[in-house]
């Protein structure tokens, strides 16, 4: 790996995310240069009047879906290379991202050495894939049009939602803002085509997803 220092901006609420990642350059001497941001719209407000080499982007921010946030960026910097670190795990999710111009997708519990060979594939210009995520990419689905996967804190939220509790109560009781439920919930919406909570959780329902 070249010795000139790389520019890498972490894109992720979650501190402990930041953690590891500050970590492994220091165990592994990295010469990156890391930048870290917990929301989507601060990266866009620093590469407005800075570069970044490399971004690592989570899909569910607290304020937008990472999946705009990547279209964003690569219109309006082409040159800044952008790969999913993300928990998100299906296949219309990646797909998706990659259609909007990112290099690349890597689960967070992928080894540290997957991890750092990634972003400097990335830097390449190699289309990078964790190992877990090329496994998923390659499982045939089971329908036509099967249903996106629910994370351990989806399936918490609608659980919540589905006894009809507010915003406020379920943000109390999962230790989040009040925004990032309600960026949850938006998504959800999204990510099963669904326009509001009521038929998402009818469709859950009958699919014996909660």
């Amino acid at each position: 790996m070249s010795k000139k220092s790389i520019t890498l901006a972490l894109v992720d609420d979650h501190p402990i995310v930041l953690e590891g990642l500050r970590s492994l350059f220091v165990k592994y001497e990295v010469p990156y240069y890391l930048l870290c941001f917990e929301n989507g719209k601060s990266i866009l407000s620093f590469l407005d009047k800075n570069t970044v080499d490399i971004v690592l982007l989570d899909i569910v921010l607290p304020d937008v879906n990472g999946i705009d946030i990547c279209k964003t960026i690569k219109t309006q910097y082409p040159a800044t290379i952008v790969i999913a670190l993300s928990n998100q795990a299906e296949q219309s999710t990646i797909l998706q991202i990659l259609q909007q111009g990112a290099s690349g997708f890597i689960l967070k519990d992928s080894p540290a050495e997957e991890i750092l060979t990634g972003i400097y594939s990335a830097l390449q210009g190699e289309v990078v894939l964790s190992s877990n995520v090329r496994q998923i990419m390659t499982t045939p689905t089971t329908s036509a049009h099967p249903l996106p996967s629910l994370t351990k804190r989806e399936k918490q939220l609608l659980q919540l939602l589905a006894q009809g509790k507010t915003t406020k109560v379920i943000a109390d009781e999962l230790f989040l803002s009040k925004l990032t439920v309600d960026t949850y919930r938006k998504n959800l919406l999204q990510k099963f085509a669904v326009k509001n909570i009521a038929e998402l959780l009818v469709l859950l329902v009958e699919h014996k997803m909660i």
